[in-house]
């Protein structure tokens, strides 16, 4: 097990896991066109989110995180679904803040762990998550996190891997989203429910503004002190 705090790995995880705090909810996006991109990423500025997740699914999604980092260089923008090397060097390439993975192969454990960016390795087993946290890893995705136990899944584990920072991911909507967000071991949630393909295609702009907002919300209450 690697626990050198003091490790470049461990100084990007920190860095990883200061990203997912700032975030508290991650909008995972995935766009047609980089006009597109621009759009959603103001309409969720305008409701008070600040984070996206963009993920690697459609031929112009490198190209989208280079523009939103040169139009919106406050927004801080991961690079998801990342699969394998080559993503992780272009990811890089074009400017993205983190990395996300919806899960980890045995050939990807060594270049996550030795790029240059913050990364949130995804994992979907206690056995997955103890291999990560082996390698040195001390924040991850869990996913798909409601097909695998959702909220009875994060407290189970909380008691064997107290250290352990997830970002569960997959099948949370606005309804169970503040559940996640009250468990001790969930750093942030990614999800989609605000940036539905639907809503972004017919350029329904208000309409993703307004779920940003209603999400801002339940981040400011999950981090409001106890009275």
């Amino acid at each position: 097990m690697n626990s050198d705090t003091s490790s470049p790995l461990c100084q990007r995880q920190q860095r990883a896991l200061s990203l997912l705090r700032a975030a508290g909810i991650l909008p995972i996006v995935t766009v047609d066109s980089i006009d597109q991109a621009c759009a959603v990423a103001e309409a969720l500025q305008r409701g008070g989110l600040h984070s996206i997740e963009l993920t690697l699914r459609t031929p112009v999604a490198l190209a989208a995180i280079t523009a939103l980092k040169r139009e919106f260089p406050e927004i801080v923008v991961g690079a998801g679904t990342v699969l394998t090397r080559d993503q992780i060097a272009a990811a890089e390439q074009a400017g993205a803040d983190f990395l996300v993975t919806p899960g980890v192969s045995a050939a990807m454990l060594s270049p996550l762990a030795e790029s240059s960016l913050p990364v949130v390795p995804g994992a979907a087993t206690p056995s997955e998550l103890l291999n990560l946290i082996e390698h040195g890893f001390c924040v991850a995705k869990l996913f798909p996190a409601a097909a695998v136990g959702g909220i009875a899944m994060l407290k189970a584990l909380h008691g064997p891997l107290p250290a352990l920072m997830l970002c569960p991911t997959g099948g949370i909507n606005e309804a169970d989203a503040a559940g996640y967000l009250a468990q001790p071991n969930v750093a942030c949630i990614g999800g989609s429910w605000m940036v539905p393909r639907a809503w972004l295609q017919a350029g329904e702009w208000e309409k993703v503004s307004a779920s940003a907002a209603r999400a801002r919300t339940m981040i400011d209450a999950a981090r409001a002190p106890a009275s």
